[in-house]
């Protein structure tokens, strides 16, 4: 039992990179910029925790570079944080396929993405439109696919 949450951990980390890719290609298909949300978000939880990213100085510059890295390693943290709790529960749910699963873990993913800017009020989704949609739901759902996948390999080669 141990050994699923690590399992699941690894696998959130592998998909995590699956996210990045699909992102990361939608930017280059589309020529689009990157999403400056999670540096915003990251901002505004060191705000309401009091820590100053600008690291006393008050150089703004040093503040959105640390906004900016802090908002990729939340993101990894809720990518690997969702696959360890998917280790924990996939045993309780065998006969689920992997690919119904993977949707399920994606669209958790997502609102573990989405729910903190939202609730902060940085973002409305009701705002979003069908590319911003896409953009969000695809990667996640390649994220969880990637996930529940790379988990049950992990898993079957610890068996």
């Amino acid at each position: 039992m141990r050994g699923r949450p690590l399992a699941g951990l690894a696998a959130g980390a592998i998909g995590t990179i699956a996210l990045d890719i699909t992102t990361y290609l939608d930017i280059l298909v589309r020529a689009r910029g990157s999403s400056d949300l999670p540096a915003r978000v990251a901002g505004a939880l060191a705000e309401r925790v009091g820590v100053d990213l600008g690291g006393g100085d008050g150089s703004a510059e040093a503040a959105e570079n640390r906004k900016s890295a802090l908002g990729a390693l939340l993101g990894y943290g809720v990518g690997v944080g969702v696959g360890a709790v998917y280790g924990l529960l996939r045993p309780a749910i065998p006969r689920v396929p992997a690919a119904t699963a993977g949707i399920g873990l994606g669209l958790a993913a997502m609102a573990a993405s989405d729910l903190p800017p939202t609730v902060l009020g940085l973002t409305d989704p009701r705002t979003w439109g069908v590319a911003g949609w896409a953009s969000d739901v695809v990667p996640h759902v390649v994220y969880g696919l990637v996930t529940a996948l790379a988990f049950d390999a992990i898993a079957r080669g610890r068996d």
